[in-house]
């Protein structure tokens, strides 16, 4: 029986542009990121999409749907996904997707794999390389009511099995669980793969469904956001140096104990 692998991406403006280069807008909460830089796929989520190639490549029986929850343009993020080998996708799009929170975006994707009906492996990106709340994963977990292993540095999948080996603070574990189940994938597992031109033209030719709400059954109600956010600003900084006189480093040294008790720091 074929594999049947759901890769979750997300469209992002590009992650390799420093951050002074980014605006914040206070008065509508959102980040503006700078003109004519195209967005990209997430950092974590193009790894996602190599652990599954490389699941592909080793059982030689596996099929994998690229799936994107944004903007028409997310349509990109699956195109460069189906050119590093996956098989279709589908475009999860609708105004009333706009300004999902976590447990919004988790609802869509999950209704969305269930609507696929033959899902034997979810992986997404560890986190978003945007907001890096790092919790997506896991809520699609429990609303498809399967396993989930986080952090996976490496996945294979054999005997109705996914084994991964598991990213600790220091050190590695290695983690099973049964099909179906939901895997996060991190950095540790390498540099994804780059599609040769007649990988992207080929993938030109794959079939991308897109699907709105009413496809997947959702009204408002369910989308309603269960986290407010209340601002959004740069934090100011203001930095103040002082050099500690004296001829010698005791001298200096000396000043400076002086200086944090007077201060009360200690």
């Amino acid at each position: 029986m074929t594999l049947h692998i759901v890769v979750c991406v997300k469209q992002v403006p590009d992650w390799d542009i420093p951050p002074s280069s980014f605006k914040v807008d206070e008065a509508a909460k959102k980040v503006v990121p700078p003109a004519g830089v195209a967005p990209v796929p997430s950092q974590f989520d193009a790894i996602a999409v190599e652990a599954a190639m490389r699941i592909k490549d080793a059982t030689g029986d596996a099929r994998v749907t690229i799936m994107s929850l944004g903007a028409a343009t997310a349509r990109d993020v699956i195109k460069h996904g189906l050119a590093m080998g996956g098989d279709e996708g589908v475009l999860l799009v609708d105004d009333a997707f706009n300004s999902l929170d976590s447990n919004g975006t988790a609802t869509v994707l999950s209704t969305a794999i269930k609507k696929l009906g033959d899902v034997d492996l979810v992986l997404t990106g560890r986190q978003a390389v945007d907001w890096d709340l790092g919790v997506t994963g896991t809520l699609i977990a429990e609303m498809v009511g399967a396993p989930v292993i986080t952090f996976a540095k490496a996945v294979t999948v054999a005997d109705g099995k996914v084994t991964v080996q598991r990213v600790l603070p220091d050190a590695f574990e290695t983690v099973e669980a049964p099909l179906p189940a939901v895997v996060t994938v991190s950095n540790e597992l390498g540099e994804p793969r780059y599609p040769k031109l007649q990988q992207i033209m080929a993938a030109a030719k794959k079939q991308v469904n897109t699907w709105g709400a009413g496809d997947l059954g959702l009204d408002a109600g369910a989308l309603a956001p269960k986290l407010t956010l209340e601002r959004l600003f740069v934090p100011v900084t203001d930095t103040k140096v002082e050099i500690m006189e004296g001829d010698t480093p005791e001298d200096q040294a000396t000043a400076l104990a002086k200086k944090l008790h007077d201060a009360k720091l200690i």
